[in-house]
Parts: structure tokens; C-alpha cells; sequence
């Protein structure tokens, strides 16, 4: 069973940092190419980045690009969301999606975890 876990959402003042992660079980991790997407109040959910199994690419919505930086550790099993110079318009629910290289698509999804940025 695919499960994803997200975790180092938070509050924070305009400026400010948080780095999420997510750990991934039940799947052969680096099989898979990971992403991240938010949604804010009242919006659709969007995709904020992502990076490729061997991390040799990473893409990014405009809107945070480069405030925020994707990362994975193939070990741990986990994929990272480094957010830097955090603005209230990034105020969201953030997920962490696994891409199934049989289907091409974000089959499998994390919980979410809740970024509050006040100004």
C-alpha cells in the first residue's frame, strides 16, 4: 500500500522560511518521480514543482520560482520543498504526489500539510 506523509507546514511571517518533507512507503521510491502541488482557500489545487527519480531535473510553477527549491533523498525515501522568502499569497495546503510510470500520473497523494504565511 502506497502511503505519503507530509510533514514541516507551519506559521510564519512574510520573509520567512519552512522546509516540508515527505516520506514515501509501500512503493519502490525512486521509481517514481515526485511533485508537489497547493491549494489556497476558495482555489483549485496547482502544481508547484517537480523532480524527476535521479534529481537531475526539477521544474517549477513561475509564481515560486526561485524562492523555492525540490530536492530528494532516494534513501530516506523522502522528497523535499525547501520555501524561502515566503510571501501570504503562499498560504495553502500543501501536497506531496507520487507520478506511476505506468500511467504518467500523480496517482498517489500525501494528506497535506498546512503553510500559513501572515504579513
Amino acid at each position: 500500500q502506497v502511503r505519503l506523509v507530509e510533514s514541516g507546514g507551519g506559521s510564519v511571517q512574510a520573509g520567512g522560511s519552512l522546509r516540508l518533507s515527505c516520506t514515501a512507503s509501500g512503493v519502490t521510491f525512486s521509481r517514481y518521480a515526485m511533485g508537489w502541488f497547493r491549494q489556497a482557500p476558495g482555489k483549485e489545487r496547482e502544481f508547484v514543482a517537480r523532480i524527476t527519480q535521479n534529481a537531475l531535473s526539477t521544474y517549477y510553477t513561475d509564481s515560486i520560482e526561485g524562492r523555492f527549491t525540490i530536492s530528494r533523498d532516494n534513501a530516506k525515501n523522502t522528497v523535499y520543498l525547501q520555501m524561502n522568502s515566503l510571501k501570504p499569497e503562499d498560504t495553502a495546503v500543501y501536497y506531496c504526489a507520487a507520478d506511476e510510470p505506468r500511467t504518467h500520473n500523480y496517482d498517489y497523494w500525501g494528506q497535506g500539510t498546512q503553510v500559513t504565511v501572515s504579513s
